[in-house]
C-alpha cells in the first residue's frame, strides 16, 4: 500500500501544480488545455472501445453502429458537455472556485484509497472489486476538506453553511459514480488501465473519470441554486 500510495500522492501533487498554474493563466490557455485533456481522454476511452468492440474495430468492412454508438459519445461528451460547463464555470464563478471543484474531486479519490485500504471490509459493488463501503465513507468525509480549506480563502466567499457541506457531498457521490461507471466499462473490456501516463493511476482518464462528470453536474447544480 505504501508505495502504490506514495505514487498516486505524488503524481496527485503534481498534477495539482500543473492545474494550478492552468487554471490562473490566460483564459486562452486554459481553453487548449481544456482541449488537449479532451483530446487525451478520447484517445484513453478508445482503447476501453477497441476491448469492447474487438475484430469489429479492426475492418472497416465490419464498421456498424455498435462502434459508431462507442466511439462518438466520449467525443461529444468531452468537447460540448464537459469543456462547455467547466469552462462556465471558470467564468462565471472564477478559477478559484474551479479549483475548489476539482480540489474536492481530488480529496475524494485520496480519501477513497486511504479508507479502503487502512480499513477495508464489506465490498461496495461487483463492478469494481477494490472500492469499499469504508473507501466510499472515506471519499465523503475527506471531501468535507476541501470546504474547509477554501472557506479560509478571503476572496472566494465560501462559507461553512449546509449549502456548501451539500455541494461537497454531492460532487463526491457523482465522482464515486464516475469511477464506477468507468470501471465497469474496464471491467467489460477485460483491460486494467487506460494508459500508461501516470505512475500509480495508469491513464488520465483513470484520474480524472470523476471530474469530468463532476464538473458539468456542479455547473447543473449551480444554475439551480
Amino acid at each position: 500500500m505504501t508505495k502504490n500510495f506514495t505514487r498516486r500522492l505524488i503524481t496527485s501533487i503534481f498534477l495539482l501544480i500543473i492545474l494550478f498554474i492552468v487554471i490562473y493563466s490566460h483564459q486562452f490557455i486554459f481553453g487548449l488545455s481544456l482541449l488537449i485533456l479532451g483530446f487525451i481522454v478520447c484517445i484513453e476511452f478508445n482503447n476501453i472501445s477497441r476491448k469492447l468492440v474487438g475484430d469489429l474495430y479492426l475492418s472497416s468492412a465490419k464498421f456498424n453502429i455498435k462502434f459508431f454508438i462507442l466511439m462518438w459519445p466520449p467525443f461529444i461528451y468531452m468537447f460540448f458537455i464537459f469543456g462547455f460547463s467547466t469552462f462556465e464555470i471558470y467564468k462565471l464563478q472564477g478559477p478559484t472556485f474551479l479549483l475548489f471543484i476539482i480540489s474536492i474531486c481530488f480529496l475524494s479519490d485520496i480519501g477513497g484509497y486511504v479508507f479502503g485500504k487502512i480499513i477495508g471490509g464489506k465490498k461496495l459493488t461487483k463492478i469494481s472489486p477494490n472500492k469499499t463501503i469504508s473507501g466510499s465513507i472515506g471519499s465523503f468525509i475527506f471531501s468535507i476538506f476541501s470546504l474547509i480549506i477554501f472557506s479560509n480563502v478571503d476572496n472566494l466567499k465560501l462559507n461553512f453553511n449546509f449549502d456548501n457541506l451539500f455541494l461537497c457531498l454531492f460532487i463526491s457521490l457523482i465522482c464515486q459514480l464516475g469511477d464506477l461507471f468507468i470501471s465497469f466499462l474496464k471491467r467489460k473490456a477485460k483491460i486494467k488501465d487506460t494508459g500508461k501516463i501516470l505512475p500509480g493511476h495508469g491513464g488520465i482518464l483513470d484520474r480524472v473519470d470523476g471530474i469530468i462528470f463532476a464538473l458539468p453536474f456542479s455547473y447543473i447544480l449551480l444554475r439551480m441554486i
